[in-house]
């Protein structure tokens, strides 16, 4: 990583030396004990069931050389020779600032990923794109909120040429302070859904949250928005620019008009500003992808790539785990996309379903954070699932009636929890059932797929 002086690391923290152990070389940034390393800068975060700062010694004796701190819960006694102590008004946000002044040591381009569902897909396929010619850093796992970002930026050295990264929230303010930190140059914004809405009440509002990804553009930035997304199609602000992208609208900047669909990939041909650009042959299935797709377009074309350097960059292309991975397993085929779960991403991966030759299963848990969209998204889902052609559905759910109501008796299967499903999939699945199985993360449906592989 590329080091801060101990003097701008104060400056940035707004911070004051407690304990001063006059040996500041620090090879990382961590804020979790269990991954700590010899001389790390350790930040004591705290949250509803720990307390970091109450670690501080633990830390240095694992190897902290730096801890930065909002409460002491320590004496200046108590700290190890040669360990420094820096005293901070608010750790989370010191953490933030320091990864605002490490991007200012960056010299690359940032891409920053936002939407309420597609980020992670858009990401994958944006920095395969991009490797044809770069050198692509990319946001591991769900490192996309207020500690996960800054952690992810602190990966970032001098050998990078762009580091493509998400931006994930479920409040106002939360992408702008992310926003503030890794300044993006190009945002890639994939839709607008109910995701969140428990806490922001309105599509409107999640639209404003999602915006404060251009908090801090200028003429020189570039926002890139899916059209096909009612929430999107109409954005305008003179003061960076905006470039559309669409499946179904031909009055937009890059469109795609797609040529085939099977179950190992789609080819689309790309039309910018009018002209034929050529095909993408992507990897991937469901239309949902070629939507994320033209965003990675859009975003690669800014950096100087050809649709060439695009499909040869694709041969890079490493796709995130559990989503829509098809697995072969005992005779049956399991689509794992239980990474997460919407209203928008449940019906994405409903659609690849019904591209699928057997009996469709539908094995699907609880959409979190709907609020008061709750019961009827979940209606909706039930509904979607039996239009889809899916002959079972099988839920895990608070919301199971709410399924049943949408999707009908037949055929329907609730269950209390993962150890009883399994049991009943055990008599009801048979050889050559395609299983889709999804549900929010918390859910931790990986476990199913675990016990079918």
């Amino acid at each position: 990583m590329i080091k801060l002086s101990i003097d701008e690391i104060l400056e940035a923290v707004n911070g004051s030396i407690y304990v001063d152990g006059k040996e500041y070389n620090y090879n990382s940034i961590e804020t979790d004990t269990r991954n700590l390393k010899n001389n790390c800068i350790f930040v004591a975060l705290k949250g509803y069931n720990f307390n970091g700062n109450e670690f501080v010694i633990d830390a240095i004796k694992k190897g902290s050389i730096i801890c930065i701190v909002d409460e002491l819960k320590f004496s200046e006694s108590d700290i190890p020779k040669g360990a420094t102590v820096i005293k901070v008004e608010d750790t989370k946000m010191a953490l933030l600032n320091l990864a605002e002044a490490y991007r200012k040591k960056l010299n690359i381009k940032i891409i920053g990923i936002t939407g309420s569902t597609g980020k992670t897909s858009t990401k994958d396929v944006t920095a395969a794109f991009l490797s044809s010619k770069f050198k692509v850093f990319k946001t591991k796992g769900n490192f996309n909120n207020e500690i996960g970002l800054p952690l992810m930026m602190f990966k970032i050295d001098e050998s990078y040429d762009v580091a493509v990264l998400e931006l994930g929230m479920s409040n106002f303010g939360e992408i702008h302070n992310l926003a503030k930190a890794c300044r993006p140059d190009i945002a890639l914004i994939t839709n607008i859904g109910i995701s969140h809405i428990e806490n922001l009440k309105t599509r409107e509002n999640i639209l404003k949250a999602k915006m404060e990804i251009t908090d801090f553009f200028s003429q020189d930035n570039t926002l890139i928005v899916n059209a096909d997304n009612d929430m999107l199609s109409t954005l305008n602000d003179d003061s960076y620019e905006i470039l559309t992208t669409s499946i179904e609208n031909n009055d937009c900047n890059i469109k795609a008009d797609i040529t085939e669909e099977n179950l190992n990939n789609i080819v689309f041909t790309v039309i910018d500003d009018g002209e034929d650009k050529g095909t993408i042959t992507l990897p991937l299935m469901g239309i949902h992808n070629v939507e994320n797709s033209l965003l990675a377009y859009g975003a690669a074309k800014i950096l100087g790539l050809t649709i060439d350097d695009m499909q040869k960059g694709l041969e890079n292309l490493e796709c995130t785990s559990m989503r829509l991975d098809v697995i072969e397993a005992h005779g049956k085929t399991i689509i794992d996309d239980s990474y997460n779960a919407s209203p928008d991403s449940m019906k994405a991966a409903l659609n690849v379903l019904k591209q699928f030759n057997g009996r469709k299963i539908a094995v699907l848990g609880t959409m979190k954070e709907l609020g008061d969209e709750s019961k009827n998204s979940h209606k909706e889902v039930g509904e979607y699932t039996k239009k889809n052609g899916v002959e079972k559905l099988i839920v895990i759910s608070e919301f199971e009636n709410d399924f049943k109501e949408g999707f009908g008796e037949d055929g329907f299967y609730a269950y209390a929890s993962i150890a009883e499903a399994r049991c009943g999939l055990d008599e009801i699945l048979k050889d050559g059932d395609i299983i889709l199985i999804k549900a929010s993360r918390s859910m931790h449906f990986e476990e199913l797929v675990k016990y079918l592989k």
